[in-house]
């Protein structure tokens, strides 16, 4: 917690032309994040036999820290830059009806996966009397995966089978870097209370595509909802 809070100090310092003589504070938030997979290529990356769906989000979620630096004198515009643990993922629905065993209809496989991201943000911020705007990027580091997955086999004669596997932490198959944007709006009592919506597109590949054959591109793709609030505290003049 020290460290996160001296990298936004010293980003906040960095950051920082002008402000108000209130000067910059020191904020909390927390919320959901409502992920999924986006890109026309999420269709590959189970292979040519199978039929991808990529509709569902996975339900997560974010907290940080963030401080509001003022730049110009009647609070309309600020730099806002934050640190924050964002719970993402996917849900994918995969079935193979190609290349199966003598007997078996199709294959369903149902993988839902869990990604931990510590991710980075600068936004720039208009304020117009508690309503406010935001837009800026973000670099996420990818620090766990986890994900579970359903296999169920259905027969000729109708029958099924079920099995249900746990593959723990595994990143291999992942970038562990994540460059996207995200652009919001909200509203911010005086007392400092806020509420957001925000929505965050990455630019670059989830999938670590190198071993892959025409390189499929998928991208994480979220809503955040979060509630936040700014500490009674200047950290400015």
């Amino acid at each position: 917690m020290k460290k996160i809070l001296t990298f936004l100090l010293v980003l906040g310092a960095a950051t920082a032309q002008a402000q108000d003589p209130a000067g910059m504070r020191l904020g909390v938030k927390a919320g959901a994040t409502y992920a999924k997979l986006a890109g026309n290529d999420v269709e590959q990356i189970a292979g040519p036999n199978y039929n991808t769906s990529q509709d569902q989000r996975k339900l997560g979620f974010n907290a940080g820290l963030f401080l509001q630096i003022p730049v110009s004198s009647d609070g309309f515009f600020s730099v806002q830059p934050e640190v924050l643990l964002n719970r993402r993922g996917y849900q994918l629905e995969t079935e193979q009806k190609s290349g199966l065993a003598e007997g078996v209809d199709k294959y369903s496989f149902e993988q839902t996966r869990v990604l931990t991201y510590i991710d980075v943000l600068v936004l720039g911020k208009i304020n117009t009397g508690g309503l406010f705007f935001e837009l800026g990027p973000q670099f996420g580091y990818l620090a766990r995966s986890s994900s579970d997955t359903e296999i169920t086999t259905k027969y000729n004669n109708g029958q099924k089978d079920r099995v249900e596997k746990d593959t723990g932490d595994s990143k291999s198959d992942l970038a562990s870097a994540d460059l996207g944007a995200v652009a919001g709006l909200g509203y911010q009592t005086e007392s400092g209370l806020s509420i957001g919506l925000r929505y965050n597109r990455g630019f670059n590949s989830l999938i670590d595509t190198k071993d892959i054959d025409n390189e499929p591109k998928a991208f994480n793709d979220a809503f955040m909802l979060q509630v936040g609030y700014l500490l009674p505290l200047s950290l400015g003049k």
